[in-house]
């Protein structure tokens, strides 16, 4: 059965956390989010048997979830409980309780089941990519490391060992010195060698970190200038940094810097001592982060099958669907656009630049639908602020430039520097969308573009320039426009039996 909503609810050991969703064209959009800081692992006794109070929150938490679900078909909706649920003696006993709260089944998965739906997840946050990538949840009571390639993956495994437990473990009470710190570390440690071996054999291209831990420690770095150079996510220097500022301090919360959220707080140190323990045995010098995990994961999972396609395509087709665009007019921009770009790089163009190219044409009039006049600033908002699977923040931002640079005034690109191929793919767009401007099938003559030292030259027919007076009139306007903005741009007629 096809479910226009899905949801996912993850009942983690530090966290529980829902997802609703809606599917279009294979691509989940989220819809609703909801995270309740249950600490479930911290009701773990000695003997494993979970405690009255960490049962009461967690039944508390279902219920508002549940009321969000109500309504959802039971096949629309997927339950997973993660490390906690697996190792309490009395998880069955409490199971009942749960769905009856929830009001949907609940299952809990093994360690490696639970890697792998991390890893769909995250794959699919992230920009499609040929290499390997590793992925590492740091979990309230359990890490998972995986090893996979787009949204394969290839070695899993789940660690005991989270930043609840690991607090709990080393910092009961919250305090923090350098031998505590150390004893946490080296117990992470000795649990990572046991996999280091065939993960460094496997290899891998990119770390990546996925999950709360993973973003919280990504955040305090980032925030404070801990990374070396302004570098984003997580890096080997910032944590040793960040590992001096917690021992300096004495506990988490003295720790006096911006980016450090109060649910997170209470369970840094357990984080970051493991994931300083991830970086010492497996090599790892920088780790980005994928904003997908679990949850979405457990969406992808639910639609019964993988996407072995960059993502990115399906998204953009599916905005050019819902914004109306076109569909005669990009073929004419993308196909001008893409021969122009490949005069200028001598029939080489760089991958990235094609594929950017090829989005931005396709994308370049989903303003319209807000309004014509400025559509390519509504169309550049659009695109910085919507939701697109499988695009990065970073992947957006640069369509988002490009579709606002297809027109109008250049000075609005100034921060772009002067050696990006940025400049190449709009005058590439701008060109094609020029060409286009009657919006009919007319033939276009046979053009060619090179670069300049400081710009662009175009080779036109003399003859089609005189028959076109409005267009070649809009080529001066657009040479008047990058000479604005710096750049040269020469339109040179010849005679109409002159070879292209």
């Amino acid at each position: 059965m096809i479910y226009e909503t899905v949801a996912a609810v993850d009942l983690g050991s530090n966290s529980f956390r829902l997802q609703v969703g809606r599917v279009v064209d294979n691509q989940i959009y989220t819809l609703d989010s909801m995270k309740e800081p249950v600490r479930l692992a911290s009701g773990l006794t000695a003997d494993k048997v979970l405690d009255a109070p960490s049962q009461g929150r967690a039944l508390d938490a279902l219920r508002r979830f549940g009321e969000r679900l109500r309504g959802l078909d039971s096949g629309a909706v997927r339950v997973v409980a993660t490390n906690t649920l697996r190792v309490a003696k009395n998880a069955m006993e409490f199971l009942p309780q749960a769905e009856a709260a929830l009001g949907f089944p609940i299952e809990i998965i093994a360690g490696r089941e639970e890697a792998r739906l991390i890893y769909i997840g995250a794959s699919h946050s992230l920009p499609m990519a040929a290499h390997k990538r590793l992925v590492v949840d740091i979990g309230g009571g359990s890490t998972e490391f995986i090893i996979g390639k787009r949204h394969d993956p290839q070695l899993m495994e789940s660690l005991y060992m989270g930043c609840v437990s690991y607090t709990l473990r080393f910092f009961p009470d919250r305090k923090i010195d350098k031998k505590r710190l150390r004893e946490a570390q080296v117990a992470a440690a000795k649990e990572i060698e046991l996999i280091a071996h065939d993960y460094q054999r496997l290899g891998w291209k990119e770390a990546v970190g996925s999950s709360g831990s993973a973003r919280a420690i990504a955040d305090v770095l980032e925030l404070n200038g801990l990374n070396p150079n302004g570098e984003s996510g997580i890096t080997r220097e910032g944590l040793d940094k960040l590992c001096g500022l917690l021992v300096k301090a004495g506990s988490a919360e003295a720790l006096d810097l911006p980016g450090v959220k109060g649910d997170r707080l209470p369970v840094l140190p357990g984080g970051v001592a493991i994931m300083s323990a991830i970086f010492e045995e497996l090599g790892i010098e920088r780790m980005t982060y994928a904003d997908g995990a679990l949850r979405l994961g457990v969406l992808y999972d639910l639609l019964g099958r993988f996407h072995h396609h960059d993502m990115r395509d399906s998204t953009v087709a599916q905005f050019r669907r819902r914004y109306q665009v076109e569909a005669d007019q990009v073929e004419r921009v993308e196909a001008t656009a893409l021969s122009a770009l490949t005069q200028l790089t001598d029939a080489s163009p760089a991958e990235a630049d094609v594929l950017f190219l090829t989005w931005a044409t396709r994308l370049h009039e989903i303003g319209i639908s807000v309004a014509h006049n400025a559509y390519h600033k509504h169309g550049a908002y659009i695109l910085t602020y919507a939701d697109m699977p499988g695009f990065s923040k970073k992947d957006q931002a640069r369509l988002a430039m490009l579709v606002l640079g297809h027109r109008g005034k250049l000075e609005k690109m100034g921060a772009i520097p002067s050696g990006d191929s940025a400049w190449l793919l709009i005058f590439c767009l701008r060109l094609a969308v020029l060409l286009h401007r009657t919006r009919d099938d007319r033939i276009l003559p046979a053009f060619t573009v090179k670069l300049l030292g400081s710009g662009y030259q175009l080779d036109l027919p003399a003859e089609w320039l005189a028959a076109n007076p409005w267009t070649a009139a809009a080529l001066g306007e657009e040479a008047a426009v990058w000479k604005q903005a710096g750049r040269d741009y020469v339109v040179k007629s010849r005679p109409a039996w002159k070879a292209a």
